[in-house]
């Protein structure tokens, strides 16, 4: 299954306002790495999706849902997360983080423990 059919079956699903390729490179820039495939496709298509008490990160102008402001805030915080690792969620519970790899892989860090791996992908993720 692909990413937006993915979001799309979630419950509660809402999407706001796309971003563009142009806005997707600048945070890559930003951020030093390149997004996994489909975590640009979300990008290009929703921008913003929340689902069932889920915000996934998007480019915007609010700090706490940007992917660029959340990933640097974070890696301040955890600073052993590899540089090509950027923010997908911050749950807000405990100090969890759920974290992408450039290669699409799915990472969860919390504090005192060694972050570790919980999915191949973001679509995974988003079906749990």
């Amino acid at each position: 299954m692909d990413i937006l059919a993915a979001l799309k079956k979630q419950p509660l699903f809402k999407s706001y306002i796309a971003g563009s390729a142009d806005d997707i490179t600048k945070a890559e820039e930003k951020l030093k790495l390149s997004f996994s495939a489909e975590y640009k496709r979300y990008l290009l298509k929703f921008g913003f999706a929340t689902y069932d008490g889920h915000e996934i990160t998007e480019i915007c102008k609010a700090k706490r849902l940007n992917v660029v402001d959340v990933t640097l805030s974070e890696r301040s915080i955890t600073p052993d997360v590899p540089a090509d690792w950027y923010v997908i969620e911050q749950l807000n519970i405990d100090g969890i983080v759920i974290w992408q790899s450039t290669s699409g892989e799915i990472f969860q860090t919390s504090p005192n423990s060694e972050p570790k791996k919980i999915y191949d992908s973001f679509v995974e993720y988003i079906m749990q």
